[in-house]
């Protein structure tokens, strides 16, 4: 079992930046490949990137590419979104997920992770 405990979501005005944390604990961090997704109020969870298990490998839904970057450290069992650029639109909860390594990496679909974090709220205001 791993746990996931994402942070750093809030409120931040359209243009600005945060960055999201997600700490995991339970297992080897570096055996877990890691999503990052969102979602919005009546809306499907939606994928927003994904890293490999060493962080080398990364990945980006085209709505975010450029804007986005995931990156890992695994000595501290932490995955982090940051975020620049933000629009109204990116508002949502905004979910770490992890999948082992072995399974592969970069999966859009919720379904192929098998631990998820809580969520973080994530506001843009215009």
């Amino acid at each position: 079992q791993v746990q996931l405990v994402e942070s750093g979501g809030g409120l931040v005005q359209a243009g600005g930046s945060l960055r999201l944390s997600c700490t995991a604990s339970g297992r080897t961090f570096s055996d877990y490949a890691m999503g990052w997704f969102r979602q919005a109020p009546g809306e499907e969870r939606e994928f927003v990137g994904a890293s490999s298990a060493s962080g080398d490998l990364v990945d980006y839904a085209v709505s975010v590419k450029g804007r986005f970057t995931i990156s890992r450290d695994n000595a501290k069992n932490t995955v982090f979104l940051q975020m620049n650029s933000l629009k109204p639109e990116d508002t949502a909860v905004y979910y770490c997920a992890a999948r082992a390594k072995f399974r592969g990496w970069g999966m859009p679909e919720p379904s192929a992770y098998s631990y998820w974090g809580q969520g973080t709220q994530v506001t843009v205001s215009s």
